[in-house]
């Protein structure tokens, strides 16, 4: 018994740490904030250190917890990982899944996962988010949503990271466009053009890095906040966009836009699965990053 409740306490502390809040451990531990708070006590008089101090974005680890929090996050993973082995989710019975995704995830990953989803899970629900830089990793750490797929790197120790696919960048133009023709475009014609970027947070930098490396920067005659927004403007216009292959194929078929083959290369960037760290991932929380994973296996390999 003393045994069962000393893991108790490492469970709660870990999960204060990743979540930050005596409410969200409480939740995803299934017990009373008052129950939180009292581990928390007999943590810090057996510790002697304060662990946790409040601030304006929730709880502070002190020096001392950031010592013990990677040590016993991996003690707690083991067990998660050796008792979850028995545990089984029922994709039969109704449940829903949430999941964060980009304007650009929305396109491609989406209708992917709802197939899977679909043929797997038919009882499932889905809600989808928008995905935001700055609360995705808290908003997993809590529980508040399953699973993002995004390319921006999420580093924190909160998480896990799954990398899925790597995509490529392409040009999309008007299918009528004045000048532009042919499947490729030569450099000279390029830099003729005016363009269209999206700037912000998008984990797609690799357009806006190109046009600068290329000395077009002069040419960008638009700046806007959401890749969504390009096939409305670039199919009304002679503008000229950059933008993840997969998805301006994909814009291609809704869109009177044509895509082309760019003069120069631009390094792929990878596209990940992110899911929160054990304590709090449960069986029905693995099941799904494992749909996710089938679901886009094959954009691996193209």
């Amino acid at each position: 018994m003393a045994a069962e409740f000393d893991l108790n306490l490492v469970r709660t502390f870990v999960l204060l740490y990743e979540t930050r809040s005596v409410t969200a451990a409480a939740e995803l531990l299934g017990v009373t904030q008052p129950t939180v708070s009292y581990g928390l006590g007999k943590l810090r008089r057996r510790l002697h250190d304060e662990l946790f101090v409040r601030g304006p974005g929730g709880l502070v680890p002190s020096s001392e917890a950031e010592r013990l929090y990677p040590p016993l996050r991996a003690a707690i993973a083991e067990v998660d990982e050796t008792l979850g082995a028995a545990t089984e989710f029922d994709p039969s019975r109704p449940t829903r899944f949430s999941l964060g995704l980009s304007d650009l995830g929305e396109v491609t990953v989406l209708p992917l996962v709802l197939s899977a989803l679909a043929a797997l899970a038919p009882q499932a629900s889905l809600d989808v988010e928008a995905f935001d830089m700055d609360t995705a990793t808290d908003r997993l750490a809590r529980g508040a949503v399953d699973a993002i797929v995004a390319s921006p790197v999420l580093d924190s120790p909160r998480l896990t990271r799954t990398p899925l696919f790597r995509e490529g960048y392409a040009g999309l133009a008007a299918a009528g466009h004045p000048r532009l023709r042919g499947d490729t475009v030569a450099e000279a014609d390029l830099r003729r053009e005016r363009h269209i970027v999206v700037e912000g947070v998008t984990g797609h930098p690799g357009p806006r890095k190109a046009l600068h490396d290329h000395g077009l920067e002069d040419r960008v005659a638009v700046r806007v906040t959401r890749f969504a927004t390009l096939p409305y403007v670039v199919q009304d216009s002679d503008l000229v966009a950059i933008v993840p292959e997969r998805v301006a194929r994909a814009l291609a078929r809704t869109h009177p836009v044509r895509v082309f083959a760019l003069p120069w290369p631009i390094e792929p960037v990878e596209v990940a699965a992110y899911t929160r760290r054990a304590p709090g991932r449960g069986a029905a929380q693995r099941w799904f990053l494992g749909v996710i994973r089938a679901a886009l296996h094959d954009l691996s390999a193209t």
